[in-house]
């Protein structure tokens, strides 16, 4: 009996429908594979949360984890902003209240 190899796309695909479908043993009987595949899909996808495993080509793992330093930075960006305005309207706020007559 040999190992079939799934690609995570189809893997990830498999996954969403059983979700939508809420029944993991008709989407494995539709696509002739074991339940306990998909679960063990399931599981893993679990375990490991959304952080997608790298390519094993070198070139397109360097491209993968380039992109991926560019989300982060992009996104911390982001977050500094909105951290930077809620100091300011925290600030804000306690001036109002430490004020004698705010009106």
């Amino acid at each position: 009996m040999t190992k079939k190899q799934y690609t995570e796309e189809f893997k990830e695909q498999l996954i969403k429908e059983c979700q939508e479908v809420g029944n993991v043993s008709l989407v494995a009987r539709r696509h002739d594979i074991s339940p306990n595949t998909i679960h063990g899909w399931i599981r893993s996808l679990r375990k490991r949360g959304t952080v997608k495993p790298l390519p094993r080509n070198d070139e397109k793992r360097i491209l993968e984890i380039q992109k991926r330093l560019e989300d982060v930075a992009r996104e911390n960006n982001t977050l500094k902003k909105l951290l930077g305005e809620k100091e300011l309207e925290l600030a804000v706020l306690r001036d109002l209240r430490d004020r004698v007559n705010p009106r």
